[in-house]
């Protein structure tokens, strides 16, 4: 083929500087669209302050908490109500009231709507229609490594729990390490619950399920 008298060479297209900026503009809306969705209904993540848990959860701990369950029961129109001996994160009650600084707080459930938690020369017993002679119920969330709450608990306590919220206590309940639903922090509304804590991923050499 004869090519005399043409000449080849590159051609350059630029690309238009606003079509640069307007895709960094939409991958950070989807990025933070993505980040509410993920924190909003299937997992956020929290850090432990404060003693009120030992030995089960120290200052420090990083944890991942379910947002899915709590999602669905409210997607479908009920309500959610964690397990007895559940670690639950939930909204504090009183944090306009107080102007605190905790606005999140972690404690392990207790007493279900409806029931009777009583605290008495140190032993929390629960009272419901299974157990109306009530139960102790700490023994089962100690966990084979010993963790769990500590005992003997302090405070005396006597008191039904309203319907449609939680009776609470931290681990750590000697004295006034942990303020709860036995000393001012009341029953916790389910609808301030954020939900269950799933797993604990920092420190990494004490990474657990729960």
């Amino acid at each position: 083929m004869n090519t005399k008298g043409f000449t080849t060479g590159e051609v350059s297209i630029k690309r238009p500087v606003w079509r640069d900026i307007l895709s960094i503009l939409v991958f950070i809306a989807l990025v933070a669209l993505g980040t509410l969705f993920i924190n909003t209904f299937l997992f956020r993540s929290f850090s432990v302050v404060g003693p009120s848990m030992e030995s089960t959860l120290h200052t420090g701990d990083k944890l991942i908490v379910n947002r899915l369950t709590p999602s669905l029961a409210r997607a479908f129109g009920g309500t959610y109500t964690p397990g007895r001996g559940q670690v639950i994160v939930f909204r504090n009650p009183m944090f306009e009231q107080t102007g605190g600084t905790e606005e999140y707080i972690v404690k392990r459930v207790i007493g279900l709507p409806g029931e009777r938690v009583t605290v008495h020369d140190g032993v929390v017993m629960v009272y419901n229609k299974q157990y109306p002679n009530g139960f102790y119920p700490d023994k089962s969330y100690v966990q084979p490594d010993g963790t769990g709450p500590g005992s003997p608990t302090s405070d005396e306590v006597d008191t039904t729990v309203p319907n449609g919220e939680l009776f609470v206590m931290g681990d750590h309940r000697v004295g006034s390490f942990s303020h709860d639903s036995r000393n001012g922090l009341g029953t916790i509304p389910l609808y301030d619950i954020i939900g269950p804590v799933a797993i604990r991923f920092f420190p990494f050499n004490k990474v657990t399920t729960f």
